[in-house]
């Protein structure tokens, strides 16, 4: 999401809107000020509140009263943001394909909004205010904000006794992480991802701390200028163990290994992470600390 913003900051800042129209029905999940109000209105800037892309949309120059728009968008699992150089004049019809949403700007360009699979979860808000959307209402610290210190996460994970690759999944708890880089983090901890959060010493959180960090930058720093295009394909070559199962830890040589849950799965090193020791793949095994 952060390199999204940061494409979306260089490539269509300070353009004006021409129309913005949902494919799909159940992905607007606001009424008011429906999607007309986005009409003549120029796109300033563009953020993230953790996994949620943030399009802040300025009032009109002729209408100072005006407060500002925020286009709110959780692109899901399957979701995708696609650039297009050219937009149809016309908006589309509901369908039954890929595309979710549109927007066109006057100058033709725009974007399409994209989700594969039939678990439609994709979600586009328009508020006056980010904090209007439940999800980010209830964010938890994001782990790139000065304000987000070792201090914190050890604040975070001691009262917690659960396991500690949940925790950095849980968006309430920590913003923006997600299963991939949830299993990138804990490699570079050399950390079980069913370790209890709060029996974490010291070194354990600091050692944490420096992987959570160091990994969500280096992806951004990865991502800077790259194409929204080509953003999935960078992120999926840079991680190490997410994803990987069956192929050779970069670090050690070990065999990834994976443990499957009902809608998702995790990938980690024996030796890097558990002393050596695979993971009970069965949704109630007696978990390893």
């Amino acid at each position: 999401m952060e390199s999204l913003a940061a494409f979306l900051r260089e490539r269509a800042a300070g353009r004006v809107i021409d129309w913005a129209a949902s494919a799909e029905i159940s992905v607007l999940k606001t009424y008011q000020p429906d999607l007309g109000a986005l009409r003549g209105h120029r796109l300033s800037g563009a953020g993230r509140h953790g996994k949620f892309l943030d399009l802040v949309i300025a009032p009109e120059s002729d209408a100072p009263a005006a407060g500002e728009l925020h286009l709110v968008i959780h692109l899901a699992r399957a979701g995708w943001l696609r650039w297009r150089e050219e937009v149809p004049a016309a908006a589309p019809r509901p369908g039954k394909g890929t595309l979710a949403f549109r927007l066109r700007f006057a100058d033709g360009a725009g974007f399409d909004l994209t989700e594969a699979g039939t678990r439609k979860r994709l979600a586009v808000y328009l508020v006056t205010a980010p904090g209007q959307v439940p999800g980010v209402a209830t964010l938890g610290p994001d782990p790139l904000s000065a304000d987000f210190t070792v201090e914190v996460l050890a604040g975070i994970v001691s009262s917690r006794r659960t396991q500690i690759k949940g925790v950095l999944r849980d968006q309430h708890i920590i913003a923006g992480i997600g299963n991939a880089y949830s299993d990138e983090v804990l490699h570079v901890a050399k950390m079980s991802p069913f370790k209890l959060a709060s029996s974490l010493t010291p070194a354990e959180v600091e050692r944490l701390y420096a992987a959570m960090v160091g990994e969500l930058r280096d992806a951004v720093t990865r991502s800077a200028g790259l194409a929204a295009a080509d953003l999935k394909a960078e992120k999926k070559s840079g991680l190490r163990v997410h994803g990987r199962a069956g192929q050779p830890c970069p670090v050690c040589g070990d065999t990834v290994r994976e443990v499957s849950f009902a809608d998702s799965a995790l990938q980690y090193c024996p030796t890097c992470q558990t002393g050596g020791k695979p993971l009970a793949d069965r949704r109630m095994s007696r978990l390893l600390k």
